[in-house]
C-alpha cells in the first residue's frame, strides 16, 4: 500500500492538503472559546494581518515534516484499513499531537535563545491540548486523501 507521503505529497495533491490544512486551522481557531480562545483568536488575527498568506506558506514548508511524523500511525492503521483513518486516529489524539509537536520540540531544543526555550516549555502543555482537540478534524481531512 502507498505511504502517507505518497498519498499527501504528490504534486497534484499537496496544494489541496495545504488549503485543507489552512481551513482546518481557521476552523479550530474560530471554535475556540473563553479567555484563552480570545487570546488565540487575537494572536492568530495579528499574524494573518501582519503577513497575509503566512499560514499556508508555513503549512507548505512544514508539510513534509508533519506527514513524516504521522507516517508511523498511518502504517499502523494500514494493518487494518477497514476502519476509517479518522476513527483510528481519534483515540490516539495524544500520540498524534505529540508526533506533530515533536517538530516544534526539536526546533525549540536547537534554539540558542534561552528565553524562547523557556517560553516554549511553558506553552507546550496547552499547545498539546489544542493540537489534540484538532485531531478529529485532521483525521477527517486525511481520510479524504487516503480512502
Amino acid at each position: 500500500m502507498p505511504t502517507l507521503s505518497e498519498k499527501l505529497l504528490k504534486p497534484d495533491v499537496r496544494p489541496k492538503v495545504v488549503a485543507d490544512s489552512n481551513q482546518l486551522i481557521d476552523d479550530e481557531v474560530r471554535d475556540k472559546s473563553g479567555l484563552s480562545g480570545f487570546a488565540i483568536k487575537a494572536a492568530y488575527g495579528v499574524v494573518k494581518a501582519v503577513k497575509p498568506g503566512i499560514i499556508p506558506d508555513v503549512l507548505d514548508a512544514m508539510l513534509d515534516d508533519f506527514v513524516a511524523r504521522l507516517e508511523p500511525l498511518y502504517a499502523e492503521w494500514q494493518k487494518n484499513p477497514a476502519t476509517p483513518f479518522q476513527s483510528f486516529l481519534d483515540p490516539r489524539a495524544g500520540q498524534a499531537a505529540d508526533a506533530l509537536l515533536s517538530i516544534t520540540d526539536d526546533r525549540a531544543q536547537r534554539s540558542k535563545n534561552q528565553t524562547l526555550k523557556k517560553a516554549y516549555e511553558k506553552l507546550r502543555p496547552s499547545g498539546k491540548k489544542h493540537v489534540e482537540s484538532a485531531i478529529p478534524r485532521l483525521g477527517r481531512m486525511i481520510s479524504k486523501y487516503v480512502a
